[in-house]
């Protein structure tokens, strides 16, 4: 898989120049460009179909679950609850990993723009209440999108809101968006299941 673009929308603090989030940072980009389809193949290949028809298309949830499972085996947790809000408290974070700078989390995009931007103001409340070090969420870039499921948050959509997010006032903290895409179309793949169902990506 390519990562095609990362934007920064937070870069301050002592956390941001360290080596520590640059490793972490390289972390997630070598994991990101080890992702692969099918199983066993050395690229991401997809199925090139639009998803705008029912049961037409590639799912999401197996791409993000295949990148789950790396970031466990390198000491990350999945599905962790932060309490962030001050009323609601929000949903899980995807993946976070402790450091001792505090924590970095990770989500993947696998609803709709309001989930994206719902995940932004997650982990950007996060960072300006000092309970997260850093925060990245991972998007399909607009070529990536029209062969996912019809509607997912996509980079193309969320691009002309990041001032807002660039503005937000903090003393210290990291935020991204990172931009991915496949490596290659064929119609000799098999199709990426929707939801959970079917063998993630390895």
């Amino acid at each position: 898989m390519k990562l095609v673009h990362v934007e920064t929308l937070i870069q301050i603090g002592k956390f941001s120049s360290s080596q520590d989030w640059l490793n972490i940072h390289d972390e997630v980009t070598h994991a990101i460009q080890g992702m692969v389809w099918p199983a066993g193949s050395d690229k991401f290949t997809i199925y090139p179909e639009s998803g705008k028809k029912r049961r037409k298309g590639n799912g999401v949830k197996p791409i993000k679950n295949g990148l789950m499972r790396v970031l466990v085996k390198r000491g990350w947790e999945t599905e962790v609850a932060l309490d962030i809000a001050t009323v609601v408290r929000p949903g899980k974070l995807d993946a976070v990993l402790k450091t001792k700078y505090g924590l970095v989390a990770l989500e993947w995009e696998t609803g709709n723009i309001s989930s994206s931007h719902r995940a932004l103001n997650k982990m950007a409340l996060g960072i300006m209440k000092g309970l997260l070090a850093a925060g990245m969420l991972v998007v399909p870039s607009r070529e990536f999108y029209k062969f996912l499921t019809d509607r997912v948050g996509n980079w193309s959509e969320l691009e002309p809101y990041l001032d807002l997010w660039k503005a937000i006032p903090c003393k210290s903290g990291v935020l991204e968006v990172l931009v991915v895409e496949h490596d290659a179309t064929s119609t000799k793949v098999r199709r990426i299941p929707k939801g959970t169902s079917g063998r993630a990506l390895e």
